[in-house]
C-alpha cells in the first residue's frame, strides 16, 4: 500500500517535472562581413508557441575556445537554459564568436569581425526570424570569460541596442599578464593575441583601448544597469576586482558578487540563474516583460 502511494504521489508531482517546454533552434546567421555562415542558437519558452506576445531576449556569450552551443551542453543540468527561459519566458540567444574573436572587429585579421557580426547581422536576424521586443528596452546581454568581457564591451559600445549587461567570470582586461595562468597558458594567450590583433604586447593602444576596464567612465555615462560576478578561486578574480573598484570609484551603480568557485561549468550553472532574475526586473521596468 505505501508503495502505491508512493507512485501516486509521483504521478501527482509529474506536472511539475513537465511544465518546462522550451523549444531550442539552431539558427545559420550568414555574415557577408566575413563571408560566412555562423550557427546560433535560440531557445524559445513555452509560451512563445501559446501567444502573439513580443518577447525581450538574453542574449548568452561563449568563452574561449568555445562555441555557441556550450550553454547547451557543458552545464552539469543540460536543461539549465530552457528552465531559465520557461521561468522568465524570455528567449535565449546564443551566437558563434569563435574560439578566440573576442566579440570585437580585428584590426589583422579580417576573419574576425564579431563585433559588427553580433551588431548588424545576428541581431537583425534575430528579430525579423521571431517575435521579440526590436528595441533596447528588450534586450540584454551577458556571458562567461571572454563572454563577460564581450557582453559588457558590446553594450558599452552600443548603449541604444542593449538595456542592461551582465558578466560572469569575465576577463575584463584583455592584458593577459594580470591572469593568474601558469607559463604555458600565458604563452599560448600570447599567440592567439598575436593572431588577433597583431601584436601581443599589451600596453598598445589596441589592448588598453579595447579592455571594459578602461571603459568605466562611459559605463557610467551609459547608465546601463550591471551585473557581475566572478568566483574566489578564478583566475581572473583580479582583473573583476579591479572593474568593481573602478565603478565604485568613479560613482557607477552595479551589482558585484564574489562567489565560492573557480572558472568552471559548476561555478556558472549557479551563476546564471541571477542573471536571469536581475534581468527580469529590468525587463519589468522597462514595461516589456510577458509576465
Amino acid at each position: 500500500m505505501k508503495q502505491v502511494r508512493y507512485f501516486l504521489f509521483l504521478f501527482c508531482l509529474s506536472p511539475f517535472y513537465t511544465a518546462y517546454s522550451a523549444q531550442v533552434d539552431s539558427l545559420d546567421v550568414s555574415s557577408k562581413i566575413m563571408k560566412k555562415a555562423y550557427k546560433a542558437a535560440v531557445v524559445l519558452p513555452s509560451d512563445y508557441s501559446k501567444s502573439k506576445n513580443s518577447f525581450p531576449i538574453l542574449y548568452l556569450l561563449h568563452g574561449g575556445g568555445g562555441h555557441f552551443s556550450d550553454w547547451l551542453k557543458l552545464t552539469p543540468d543540460k536543461s539549465l537554459v530552457q528552465n531559465l527561459a520557461d521561468q522568465y519566458q524570455m528567449i535565449v540567444v546564443m551566437p558563434e564568436g569563435e574560439t578566440f574573436g573576442w566579440y570585437l572587429d580585428s584590426p589583422f585579421d579580417p576573419n574576425s569581425q564579431f563585433e559588427s557580426y553580433i551588431i548588424k547581422e545576428v541581431i537583425p536576424t534575430i528579430d525579423q526570424t521571431y517575435r521579440t521586443v526590436k528595441s533596447a528596452k528588450g534586450r540584454v546581454i551577458t556571458g562567461l570569460s571572454m563572454g563577460g568581457h564581450g557582453a559588457m564591451y558590446l553594450s558599452t559600445r552600443h548603449p541604444d541596442v542593449f538595456s542592461a549587461a551582465g558578466s560572469m567570470s569575465g576577463a575584463l582586461d584583455m592584458n593577459f599578464t594580470k591572469f593568474r595562468v601558469n607559463e604555458s597558458f600565458a604563452k599560448s594567450l600570447q599567440d592567439r593575441f598575436t593572431k588577433l590583433l597583431g601584436t601581443a604586447d599589451t600596453s598598445k593602444d589596441i589592448f588598453v583601448n579595447n579592455s571594459v576596464v578602461n571603459m568605466t567612465d562611459i559605463i557610467k555615462k551609459n547608465g546601463l544597469p550591471i551585473i557581475i560576478d566572478c568566483g574566489v578561486d578564478d583566475f581572473l578574480v583580479d582583473v573583476n576586482r579591479e572593474l568593481h573598484r573602478r565603478l565604485v570609484y568613479n560613482n557607477t551603480p552595479h551589482e558585484y558578487t564574489e562567489r565560492p568557485g573557480a572558472h568552471t561549468w559548476e561555478y556558472w550553472q549557479n551563476s546564471l540563474p541571477s542573471h536571469f532574475l536581475f534581468f527580469q526586473k529590468v525587463f519589468k521596468a522597462n514595461g516589456v516583460s510577458v509576465q
